[in-house]
């Protein structure tokens, strides 16, 4: 095997292992109540939109990248009435701890089980069943399933922290208004 094929092999397992720890601490926030922090849904927010506009400008870079763009935006629309959907199942609680939600559990597995699988499958794909062990696949990004599979699971969780700021916003401006437990002198 020549050196640069090894040195690729070595990268795509550090990258494949730090996308495994990254799914599991995805699906272990999806499965029970946790507390809002004031700055994840806002890392959301910001992250998975950049990300799907590097896919976006990386389809349209290509020859016939508009069914890829169509797969993203298609993707993206789908995800976003999953997220209303999910918003709607979500449980939120105002405690004298603080601000707690309990997601919708089977809505977000399922997505991110459904993400798991496909690029599971692309890369059994690319690595097995097509043989290449060395230089990587140009391709491997490009998928229109893979891209809308993606774009699905980022417009759930873009919306789905979209209403959780909103929701927070809520519960700080009701705060407000309400009558202060100590009189004014």
């Amino acid at each position: 095997m020549p050196p640069q094929a090894a040195h690729f092999n070595l990268i795509s397992l550090a990258i494949v292992a730090l996308v495994v720890w990254r799914v599991y601490q995805r699906i272990r926030r999806l499965v029970g109540r946790q507390r809002l922090h004031p700055r994840r849904p806002w890392f959301t927010v910001v992250l998975f939109p950049l990300l799907f506009a590097l896919l976006a400008f990386g389809a349209l870079a290509v020859p016939g990248g508009t069914l890829a763009l169509g797969a993203l935006a298609g993707g993206a629309v789908a995800g976003v009435g999953l997220g209303v959907v999910g918003l709607r199942l979500t449980r939120f609680e105002v405690t004298p701890e603080g601000l707690f939600y309990t997601p919708s559990a089977h809505l977000g597995v399922t997505l991110s089980l459904l993400f798991i699988a496909r690029i599971g499958y692309r890369l059994l794909q690319l690595y097995v069943l097509d043989g290449h062990l060395g230089a990587p696949d140009p391709s491997f990004g490009r998928s229109p399933l893979t891209l809308g599979v993606f774009a699905l699971m980022a417009g759930y969780y873009v919306s789905h922290a979209i209403g959780l700021l909103r929701w927070k916003r809520s519960v700080a401006a009701a705060a407000q208004q309400a009558p202060s437990a100590t009189p004014a002198p």
